[in-house]
């Protein structure tokens, strides 16, 4: 973290309670959500409330950053309309309160035009900020419908998907709805398709070593994405 990252003037979590609010929401679907029987995915979601445990009790500094005018966030209305009515509604309306603070953005090259329209994510706890964290990045995934995100691999990270609202399937395995969580292993492929009826609006958690959030890489089809 830089001098100006630490400064006694700088903002930080506590100063603006609704960030405090969504992140126990954050925390409470990984605290008491199944992990379905499976060990490896209650270690991980162990993992992720460690961390970001860590990250209140720190009291971690707020990084503004700014945002692209993202094609796909014309879905977001109904994404967030959606989700008000689900499993997740607390979730939904405390996201809703730090909105207008979100750093949407889609920096991946070497995918189809078409995902530059239908896919967007920011980060909510991560190296960049807003919320910082060295060692854990959170974040929103918005897709539209009808819209496949390619197989891709995230190099020695452990992700985790939680959906918000809307359906969508991963490697045409199963279909996924509000509230369900999803886990992959580090460098393990995956594909999500979203289907007609609406958007899809997931947070994912990304855990790994401090210098790998730091530089992350999504390998797309074989070719590593120099995000």
């Amino acid at each position: 973290m830089t001098t100006e990252q630490g400064s006694a003037s700088q903002q930080r979590l506590s100063d603006v309670p609704d960030w405090t609010y969504l992140l126990d929401e954050i925390d409470s679907v990984y605290r008491y959500g199944s992990a379905g029987g499976s060990e490896v995915i209650e270690a991980h979601r162990r993992t992720v409330r460690d961390r970001l445990h860590a990250v209140v009790e720190a009291d971690a500094p707020l990084l503004p950053r700014t945002g692209d005018d993202l094609p796909v966030l014309l879905h977001l209305g109904r994404a967030v309309d959606r989700g008000a009515d689900g499993p997740l509604s607390g979730m939904t309306r405390a996201l809703g309160r730090v909105f207008d603070s979100l750093p949407w953005e889609i920096t991946y090259r070497n995918v189809p035009e078409k995902l530059t329209r239908d896919l967007g994510y920011c980060e909510l706890v991560g190296p960049r900020g807003p919320v910082y964290c060295e060692d854990l990045i959170l974040g929103l995934v918005l897709l539209a419908p009808h819209t496949t995100y390619p197989q891709h691999s995230h190099e020695d990270i452990e992700e985790s998907y939680v959906t918000v609202s809307g359906s969508w399937s991963e490697n045409d395995a199963a279909v996924f709805g509000p509230g369900s969580l999803i886990f992959n292993r580090s460098n393990e492929e995956h594909r999500i398709t979203v289907g007609h009826s609406g958007p899809c609006l997931l947070v994912y958690a990304w855990v790994s070593s401090a210098e790998r959030l730091a530089d992350p890489h999504t390998q797309f089809g074989g070719v590593r994405d120099p995000q």
